[in-house]
């Protein structure tokens, strides 16, 4: 019923300004009747970060900002869902309009600028949703006029701990002005210390909290050497790769839209995430797992991400232009390929082609 209504309904959220369609979204999941859901196949079953995961697809930060609906999320068959990005203090973002699709790339454009509604909020509603089960993480991020960014991370570490399974420290997103300054060595060093300082702090009331990274698609190799030394060094307990691109592939069509500021996602951003992805995961030598992020919009895809290192993966623009059947779908055909290869889980398969990828030229 659920894949029908998804079917019947994409054609006019299509029509719908994005940020329009977006919110209806938000609001129709929140009002979806309490489906039960169905239980994975234990193939598909991970392992990661000291949690248990169902199945390895989950619901990237940027869709469930405000941690509205993530139990109507999971029980349409995510492994995880990740809510966020969120900001010690509310804050609405850039102007309109921000989000743009580019239809004939089947990508998107976002400059939304971490529009959240603040941690005290999100954190009402992940304390009331805090005994439904299921993984739910909180990717935090600093609001715009902070005098100190690193402080503003260490406050949404000690806030949402004992309410969150994981947290994702987002200092990847091109839209706040910046930001992605904490990638470089010495900042992101001092801003690693002090958050895994604060999860320490606050463990003996809120349990072990995993801490994970996450980076753009747009460092150089240089740069990627110094981030995933310093991850290593902080011993944070994954990464995830990546956010979006400020890169625009010259083979896109929506060439416009195309010119617009802000981050690039969804198919367009694939092969330059995936490069990315290997690259991280020849570098952290399976200190930690990796989370691949960017892209997928098919079994195909996903199946790529794990078989570069990705241990999880998430999607979230591949849903605009396939439906949330697409969830389900990546499912079953990880366990076909589990099945075809005579694998009993997806392990094997995690940085498979690793090597190979990293010896071929670089995405254009």
């Amino acid at each position: 019923m659920i894949g029908l209504i998804d079917r019947l309904s994409r054609p006019l959220m299509r029509a719908l300004d994005p940020e329009d369609a977006h919110a209806l979204a938000i609001k129709a999941l929140r009002f979806m009747p309490r489906l039960r859901p169905s239980t994975d196949a234990p193939e598909l079953n991970v392992r990661a970060f000291g949690l248990n995961f169902p199945n390895p697809v989950g619901l990237a930060a940027g869709f469930d900002k405000n941690a509205q609906a993530p139990d109507a999320l999971l029980r349409l068959g995510f492994g995880f869902v990740e809510v966020g990005t969120v900001t010690p203090r509310a804050q609405t973002g850039n102007p309109r309009p921000r989000l743009f699709r580019l239809e004939a790339d089947e990508g998107v454009i976002n400059r939304l600028g971490f529009n959240n509604e603040g941690g005290a909020s999100v954190l009402a509603r992940m304390a009331m949703r805090a005994s439904a089960g299921g993984i739910v993480g909180v990717n935090i991020g600093a609001n715009r006029d902070s005098p100190d960014r690193a402080e503003d991370y260490v406050r949404l570490i000690e806030t949402f701990a004992a309410v969150t399974s994981y947290f994702t420290v987002n200092v990847s997103s091109p839209n706040t002005p910046g930001l992605r300054d904490l990638q470089q060595a010495a900042a992101l060093d001092d801003l690693l210390a002090r958050v895994i300082d604060a999860r320490e702090r606050v463990r003996p009331r809120a349990g072990p909290t995993p801490v994970l990274l996450k980076i753009a698609p747009d460092l150089t190799l240089g740069d990627l050497d110094d981030v995933v030394g310093i991850a290593r060094k902080r011993r944070v307990d994954g990464m995830i790769v990546g956010n979006t691109t400020i890169s625009r592939p010259g083979s896109l069509r929506e060439r416009t839209k195309a010119g617009e500021a802000g981050g690039l996602s969804g198919r367009p951003l694939f092969k330059l995430s995936t490069r990315m992805l290997a690259e991280t995961y020849v570098r952290t030598e399976s200190a930690f797992p990796l989370v691949g992020v960017g892209g997928i919009d098919s079994s195909a895809t996903a199946i790529a991400k794990i078989k570069a290192g990705a241990t999880l993966v998430q999607l979230y623009s591949g849903l605009v232009y396939r439906g949330i059947g697409l969830v389900n779908e990546i499912k079953a055909d990880l366990l076909t390929a589990l099945k075809r290869g005579h694998r009993d889980t997806l392990a094997s398969m995690i940085g498979s082609d690793a090597a190979d990828m990293t010896s071929e030229s670089w995405p254009s």
